[in-house]
């Protein structure tokens, strides 16, 4: 045990000790924790093109730049909700060959945090333009151009959509861009990471799973009708009671307490009818009428005027929620990106005296547009499950107001109102 004589002896005990306390410290915690971890209620489990996804995202080295955990600090709120282990359930190995979860936590925040990105930034459009040349959408990005993710192709594949690029972006030899395997198989990742709602219902799959039980519908089958027959065999049967019912009511009318109750009713209606017509002349009747309508009509006059006071909203909450879910596709001056994303300024719909289909596309999104002569393919996301009513007017107010808009505002009430009727 003499470290100085016996070197060998000396590095096997710092080789195996740095092995042992790397396992102790780092190595079984992270296993236990990983297979510990129940994914969290509402949560998707990948697709595999998303695990393909995540793959590219890794190899590309995206999380040199990014993070995907938020922290339970007050500067981290605008990524999300802290991070919970049950965030990275479903972040598995993807191979033997790697038998490790791909580490996407992060440590380098240069780009924003992309555990929510998914809820943020959910236009495909979007991102296939920002992975192509994120000047395109940012014009301060400072993120690299990922061109390898695309084809230049003179003829748009079927099943593929070109991608939009600025014509100052756009190939100068005029080929189309699409997005290749990789370039898909990413994007399809990015759009999935959202953060679930801590209140949400689990995901259930097993009644896709019991479908099997359909061999045994046959039998069960004559079951069910056999239950229906009785039922419509017992339905005739409460018909005939009411009519043996009705008999004796008609067989104790004869009864002499009853009949004096009809007679008044048919005799007195129909002969007074005469004299009715006889009281409608009485002068007294129309000279009182006059004189109870007139102050009704001051009320009403008043009544208006208390209605037309000005609709106050929360201005700094209207600027906020558009810079953090709606400029990255209008662009923060309302000006939008030809022929990808429309502008707002002058937007017919947005300028619209009557609100409800601006607050309509912003509760449930639209697809398809087609503003100024201009067709926009791109979809617009629903927000409806995002942003509360407040949140939702004070944006549609912020848009309204905004970039020489000037129409009429809304109030929580209006989004409330209209948040039930979409699709």
């Amino acid at each position: 045990m003499n470290f100085h004589k016996n070197h060998w002896l000396l590095f096997s005990v710092i080789c195996f000790g740095f092995i042992g306390l790397s396992l102790i410290v780092g190595i079984l915690p992270a296993i236990w924790v990983q297979n510990n971890s129940e994914p969290m209620p509402g949560a998707q489990p990948m697709t595999e093109i998303v695990q393909r996804g995540i793959d590219v995202y890794v190899a590309e080295g995206c999380v040199a730049c990014h993070t995907q955990q938020v922290r339970p600090l007050e500067m981290d709120a605008v990524w999300g909700r802290p991070s919970a282990p049950g965030d990275y359930a479903y972040v598995t190995p993807s191979s033997w060959w790697a038998p490790y979860a791909p580490a996407v936590l992060g440590s380098e925040r240069t780009g924003p945090d992309l555990t929510n990105v998914g809820a943020r930034q959910s236009s495909d459009v979007w991102q296939y333009m920002h992975l192509y040349n994120p000047r395109s959408v940012v014009p301060d990005s400072v993120m690299p151009a990922y061109p390898w993710l695309f084809d230049r192709v003179t003829t748009v594949p079927s099943g593929k959509t070109a991608v939009p690029v600025p014509a100052h972006f756009a190939p100068k030899d005029g080929s189309l861009v699409v997005p290749n395997e990789k370039g898909e198989a990413l994007v399809a990742y990015l759009l999935s990471l959202k953060q679930p709602s801590l209140t949400a219902a689990p995901v259930t799959l097993e009644p896709e799973a019991a479908e099997p039980a359909p061999a045994g519908e046959p039998e069960p089958a004559g079951e069910p009708q056999a239950a229906t027959e009785p039922e419509a065999a017992a339905e005739p049967e409460p018909a005939a009671e009411p009519q043996a019912a009705a008999e004796p009511e008609a067989s104790e009318a004869p009864a002499t307490p009853e009949q004096p109750e009809a007679a008044p009713a048919p005799a007195a209606t129909p002969e007074p009818a005469a004299p009715a017509a006889a009281e409608e002349p009485a002068a007294p009747v129309t000279a009182e009428e006059p004189t109870t309508p007139a102050p009704p009509a001051a009320e009403e006059a008043t009544t208006p005027a208390a209605e037309e006071a000005p609709i106050s909203w929360d201005e700094e909450l209207g600027s906020a929620t558009y810079t953090a879910h709606c400029a990255a596709c209008h662009q923060a001056t309302g000006q939008g990106i030809p022929n990808a994303f429309p502008p707002l300024a002058d937007d017919p719909v947005v300028t619209a005296d009557d609100p409800t289909e601006h607050v309509t596309t912003v509760l449930h999104g639209k697809q398809g547009s087609t503003i100024n002569g201009v067709t926009y393919g791109a979809a617009m996301p629903p927000f409806a499950a995002q942003l509360s009513d407040e949140e939702i007017a004070a944006v549609v107010n912020h848009e309204r107001t905004s970039w020489g808009n000037s129409a009429p505002l809304v109030t929580p009430a209006d989004v409330a109102a209209l948040r039930g009727g979409g699709q």
